[in-house]
């Protein structure tokens, strides 16, 4: 049962992978058997998630990258691909969602970061990668979108808009790469990820009243449904939003 989870002779690259559920999918392949490349903005953190992939007896690569810019994306597929020959597993994990007030308090440059980072750089990156899986005859994308894209945040409309358009998204593209490559999303609740930090006990009473569980999520409970949609205990699931939110209503 467990070879269902093998990822063996795999590469898999993660956006926005130095950190929080990026970080534990990294680790989580590495342990699973595959190579592991891993995108921010940041290099140096990049490399540090890449020793520990490392550490776990897998070979890794950091690549400093703007998940929003159009000309960026390009170079990381070139550059993953001429690492590792392929890219077997793309997780689209980057995202962001900025504060604020009010919604006139947004500004156009942050509107529009928000849906380049969350749906154009998916976009972009799984168009040139999907069609290189294709002709490989294989290939897995895993969106991580967010509850907020079914259940919509106040606090956070853009992003709550931006991720259901990569959850519509992940619905035409499994149609668009098929049979060869399986596209789907996660779609995490609350997670206990480095933004909750700043979350007072009051906010973290809020979001656990709203759960089944009645808790936040592990960053560490991410993995289960990463694993299935990378390996094949999945062959038969594509274009589907899979929530991991602990019964959130």
């Amino acid at each position: 049962m467990s070879d269902l989870f093998d990822l063996t002779g795999r590469t898999a690259l993660i956006t926005g992978g130095s950190r929080g559920l990026g970080r534990e999918m990294a680790l989580a392949f590495a342990r699973a058997g595959a190579d592991v490349a891993v995108a921010s903005r940041h290099l140096d953190a990049c490399e540090a998630v890449a020793d520990e992939v490392r550490a776990l007896g897998r070979e890794a690569s950091a690549h400093a990258c703007h998940l929003g810019r159009w000309d960026e994306i390009g170079a990381l597929a070139d550059a993953v691909t001429a690492r590792f020959g392929r890219v077997d597993v793309l997780v689209n994990n980057a995202g962001k969602s900025p504060l604020y007030d009010r919604l006139t308090d947004l500004t156009e440059a942050q509107y529009d970061s928000v849906l380049d980072l969350n749906l154009k750089g998916p976009f972009r990156l799984t168009a040139l990668l999907a069609e290189r899986m294709q002709a490989a005859g294989r290939g897995s994308v895993i969106n991580i979108s967010s509850i907020g894209a079914l259940r919509p945040d106040p606090s956070a409309a853009p992003y709550s808009a931006a991720k259901a358009g990569l959850n519509a998204l992940t619905v035409a593209l499994a149609h668009t790469y098929g049979p060869e490559v399986r596209v789907n999303a996660i779609a995490p609740g609350a997670f206990a990820t480095d933004i909750a930090r700043a979350w007072t006990p009051d906010v973290v009473a809020a979001l656990e009243a709203r759960t089944a569980l009645h808790r936040v999520g592990r960053p560490s409970e991410i993995v289960g449904a990463a694993l299935y949609l990378a390996s094949d205990a999945s062959t038969y699931t594509t274009g589907t939003i899979l929530q991991v939110d602990g019964g959130t209503r």
